[in-house]
């Protein structure tokens, strides 16, 4: 029994051991990530921040409540017409895509856009979000509240 347990013990240690050694930053060939690849990402989520940060002045709201973890959820609820206690559906695993579905197309029609344009917002934010912050739409309401 005691052999079991050293054998047991060894091979627990040895795997534990060897999973410390993972690093995740770096790529499946042992290198790392290129400075370039960094920097379009680093841009494209600056982009996207300045977008949102747009659509929420375009709603009479503070735009750097885009960029404020959890608040920015309150405050998108609060644009298109949804009560408060939706950011807590958000943090449901799985109910909360649809949740977020639902709130990009509630935010197209609060911005007088289609259902469709919604959809675009939850699956092609990179391009559906700036349409909406730089286009030439107006916020016409909370477009949750009229329903």
């Amino acid at each position: 029994m005691t052999a079991f347990i050293q054998l047991t013990q060894n091979r627990f240690f040895h795997n534990a051991l060897l999973l410390a050694q993972v690093d995740y930053g770096y790529s499946s060939e042992g290198k790392a990530p290129s400075p370039v690849s960094t920097i379009v990402g680093l841009l494209i989520a600056l982009f996207l921040i300045v977008a949102m940060w747009k659509v929420f002045t375009k709603a009479g709201q503070p735009g750097w409540a885009s960029i404020i973890p959890i608040y920015n959820l309150y405050v998108w609820c609060k644009i298109v017409g949804r009560p408060w206690w939706w950011i807590l559906l958000m943090l449901i695993p799985f109910v909360n895509f649809i949740i977020l579905i639902i709130l990009c197309i509630d935010m197209a029609k609060s911005f007088g856009k289609g259902a469709g344009f919604g959809i675009g917002l939850a699956f092609l934010g990179i391009i559906f979000w700036p349409i909406l912050g730089f286009g030439s739409a107006q916020y016409q309401g909370p477009a949750a509240a009229a329903t």
